[in-house]
């Protein structure tokens, strides 16, 4: 089963999905190697990882998407990208959504905001009209080779003209052919447990810590009736935190360094698939391999 046919099947069994937000191989390995199903290329961890840039648009489409691509051939879980924008018109959104396909991506999710955006848990964002939106997202339907491929409708309207039009762009885009919405940033009990009640469809729910929604366990979150929760910042934020800690003690301490937990070079490499690649280099014939005796 390819990707994108995984994920939709996985969407549309009974169970909950959770994909926790991974930024390059190492972290969408971890994902994968925790028993998770699915994984969510975040666009502000994909910018501050490989750009070292703020996530406020600075990310080209190419680039995103050779995150993406690399994430996807280094597991065998499906992978849910972001797309932004779509970088553009809708020619861009019918670029963007075959370059992600053609990788090997599951799904992406495409918001409403004016290019270029900032990360939806930001103030003063801008958003395109709702029939400039819907638009965008018919192109990006229309777009995809494989009916699998998963399109989620991201909204960051809340913030910007209210929850009423949130949930009116969320119904919107869910008529123009989108396969799930997610509404950004719901700020209050009330809107969480509202999105699912009022949108007439799957619901996505993005989660940030230190973001502007309030902080629910993943139980009650599917208990809220929401279809999906990506995960964006569980890594990336705690990476950050644990790097700082481990340089300090590095810094002071100038003592030997061991740290607990810490992975080897041999448990890194298999990890990775060492042993396959040891096989194979088995398998090359001598004459071939430029021994020097």
């Amino acid at each position: 089963m390819n990707p994108a046919s995984r994920l939709r099947q996985l969407l549309t069994q009974k169970d909950f999905l959770v994909a926790p937000g991974a930024y390059d191989c190492i972290t969408a390995k971890a994902v994968e190697r925790a028993g998770f199903q699915a994984i969510y290329m975040t666009g502000m961890g994909t910018s501050v990882s490989r750009l070292g840039l703020p996530d406020y648009g600075l990310a080209t489409m190419s680039e995103m998407v050779a995150n993406a691509s690399a994430m996807a051939a280094s597991v065998a879980i499906p992978i849910i990208a972001d797309a932004d924008t779509g970088y553009g018109n809708e020619l861009n959104m019918v670029r963007t959504v075959r370059e992600y396909e053609r990788h090997g991506v599951a799904g992406i999710h495409i918001e409403d905001q004016v290019f270029p955006k900032k990360c939806g848990h930001l103030e003063k964002k801008q958003v395109i009209s709702q029939e400039a939106f819907v638009s965008k997202l018919r192109a990006a339907v229309d777009a995809r080779k494989s009916q699998d491929f998963v399109i989620i409708a991201r909204t960051d309207s809340n913030g910007v003209l209210g929850f009423e039009e949130a949930i009116d762009r969320a119904n919107a885009s869910l008529e123009a052919g989108a396969d799930l919405a997610l509404v950004e940033a719901p700020v209050s009990m009330e809107q969480l447990r509202s999105v699912p009640q009022r949108v007439d469809g799957p619901c996505v729910l993005n989660v940030l810590v230190g973001g502007k929604s309030p902080l629910l366990s993943l139980d009650a979150i599917a208990g809220l009736g929401y279809r999906c929760v990506l995960l964006s910042d569980v890594l990336l934020g705690t990476m950050m935190a644990r790097c700082d800690e481990v340089l300090t003690t590095v810094r002071d301490s100038r003592e030997p360094l061991g740290f607990k937990n810490a992975l080897s070079p041999k448990d890194i490499f298999q990890r990775f698939g060492a042993e396959e690649w040891d096989d194979l280099r088995t398998e090359i014939p001598e004459q071939a391999s430029e021994v020097v005796r």
